[in-house]
């Protein structure tokens, strides 16, 4: 992959009550059909883009190897506060290998979850169980492999979202195919799988979801009582009390591997073609309930995000007013909205439309500076045009262009606005949104001339609406207590800053520049006891927090 970043754009918004400034982009080039998944951002308020691409021969990391993989590696680029390249990372095995999902860990670092059709060889260490697998790596902040797992049967697996646990283990959520030989049993032609794991790899549980037909996991998020909600997308009818019990006795006894399995029929009906099934998890991978949302037509669960009470739930619909769709839908596929409280409980439902085909890619919830309510949701997708790359049909200027939604925490739309930039192509689509702690916007997507050739779009936006909604304060120390690392977060927009660490008594134990709103510290010789953090900026602003040594 040949590799090019471009400077600032331009951006072209619906709102004029206020503007977005395009504070940087970058675009990675590419000559092959690349996919981005997801952007995560670090605690220290970096980037790591995350996705799949097919490497150049002079791209290939694993100098042991006299032959490049051909196929898809997991591809991973890590971008500072101001965009510049930190380091890039492939992780290949010796056939396709797509990464779907990252995560970033309390100590920094991230576990990346994948599906694999590769044996052991290149950066792959252990063989194929059979079929497509769920490969695991779990890396440190600067890219290094700490260990890597691959989970899998006979059974095509394939992962799809990843989140860390209180305990600071992880849940995995993906589906499978059950193959006739595989001791992987589901329900339908598809079907769910969560396995749950220690914060080393190894496994604790698994858990087998699914009614008669296909379901598909497309979000996992972690719930504040330490536990998970689950986003999946259900094509399948429910599972009968009876055929329940025979299901059960059919598996009982039976594990996929010497970890307990347990086994959750569907039991809440379709409303139609596809609808948006929620499950909602314990800290121990436990069901607590379900719920299945939808109208007669095909509706398409994209993702979901934590609100002060509750949880939103977002994706596409075709359905009209049906089933227990209360909104109908304006114009081909709108964005469809539902609130739920703790218990799933519906609160609201809402309808939204951009085109012909409006998709949701991105959630962010802007909750109070006390977390005790939410004040706004922030949306992130794209219009994609009707039709295939051949048709005729007209295409609308704001087609195929990253678009933003900004809605009260009622679900009401206060403004909607299109991001292009100077490098906008043919055909652009987000992949994922992010809301940073200072107000800013990271968007991520791929933008290309021609299908085949898809390059990634980083842009990083500052948005003088959103700004005003964000807590302010000077200066904020997390976590504190400390153990080893602290982080200062500077609120006040500086170009350079001294960050200063006193003891009670007045001396002075550290001392160093940023230019980076959120700036990692090392806390380790510190013994016991309170501190004073002071920051100093170049415009002659100062503020001070305690920091507390554990």
């Amino acid at each position: 992959m040949k590799k090019l970043y471009t400077g600032a754009l331009f951006l072209c918004a619906t709102s004029v009550l206020y503007s977005q400034d395009v504070i940087w982009q970058k675009d990675i080039k590419s000559s092959t059909q690349d996919f981005l998944s997801q952007v995560t951002t670090t605690i220290d308020q970096q980037y790591l883009i995350t996705g799949s691409s097919i490497q150049s021969k002079s791209q290939s990391s694993n100098a042991s190897s006299q032959r490049l993989n051909n196929g898809y590696d997991f591809h991973l680029v890590k971008l500072n506060q101001q965009g510049e390249q930190v380091w890039e990372k492939y992780f290949s095995g010796s056939n396709h290998d797509y990464l779907s999902a990252t995560v970033t860990t309390q100590d920094g670092g991230f576990l990346l979850a994948g599906t694999s059709y590769s044996g052991k060889g290149l950066d792959k260490k252990e063989d194929s169980k059979g079929g497509s697998d769920i490969w695991l790596i779990r890396i440190n902040e600067f890219g290094d492999e700490l260990w890597q797992k691959t989970l899998g049967s006979s059974s095509d697996e394939e992962a799809r979202a990843v989140i860390q646990t209180t305990d600071l283990g992880f849940f995995i959520a993906g589906s499978f195919v059950s193959a006739q030989d595989s001791k992987l049993k589901g329900y339908g032609s598809k079907d769910v799988l969560v396995t749950r794991l220690d914060k080393d790899g190894k496994e604790l549980s698994q858990l087998i979801l699914g009614g008669r037909g296909l379901d598909e996991v497309e979000k996992m998020i972690p719930t504040k009582d330490g536990g998970a909600l689950l986003g999946i997308y259900s094509r399948s009818t429910a599972i009968s009390n009876q055929q329940s019990v025979m299901s059960n006795k059919e598996q009982s006894g039976t594990k996929s591997t010497s970890i307990a399995t347990s086994h959750m029929p569907k039991a809440s009906g379709n409303f139609g073609e596809g609808d948006y099934w929620i499950v909602k998890l314990d800290k121990n991978g436990k069901v607590e309930w379900e719920k299945n949302f939808g109208g007669k037509g095909d509706d398409h669960i994209r993702t979901l995000a934590l609100t002060s009470n509750g949880f939103i739930i977002g994706g596409e619909s075709r359905s009209e007013r049906s089933g227990n769709k209360s909104v109908g839908i304006e114009d081909g596929t709108d964005l469809w909205l539902i609130s739920l409280n703790e218990r799933g409980d519906e609160q609201w439902q809402k309808s939204y439309n951009f085109g012909k085909r409006d998709i949701l890619m991105g959630m962010n919830v802007i909750h109070s500076s006390d977390d005790q309510s939410s004040k706004g949701i922030l949306l992130g997708g794209y219009t994609q045009a009707e039709g295939s790359p051949s048709s005729t049909l007209k295409i609308e200027k704001d087609d195929e262009t990253f678009w933003m939604l900004y809605l009260d925490g009622n679900g009401n739309e206060q403004w909607r606005k299109h991001v292009s930039g100077e490098s906008r192509q043919k055909e652009e689509r987000l992949s994922d949104l992010k809301l940073n702690k200072d107000g800013s916007i990271i968007l991520a997507g791929t933008s290309a001339k021609e299908l085949g050739k898809e390059n990634w779009k980083i842009i990083k936006l500052g948005d003088k609406q959103v700004d005003q909604l964000i807590p302010k304060y000077d200066i904020k120390i997390y976590p504190n207590p400390v153990s080893d690392y602290a982080y200062v977060e500077i609120s006040f927009d500086f170009k350079e800053a001294d960050i200063l660490l006193y003891d009670m008594s007045g001396r002075q134990l550290q001392s160093l520049k940023t230019k980076n709103k959120v700036t990692k510290i090392n806390t380790q010789a510190l013994v016991q006891g309170a501190y004073l953090v002071v920051i100093k900026t170049d415009s002659d602003k100062t503020a001070n927090a305690k920091l507390i040594k554990k």
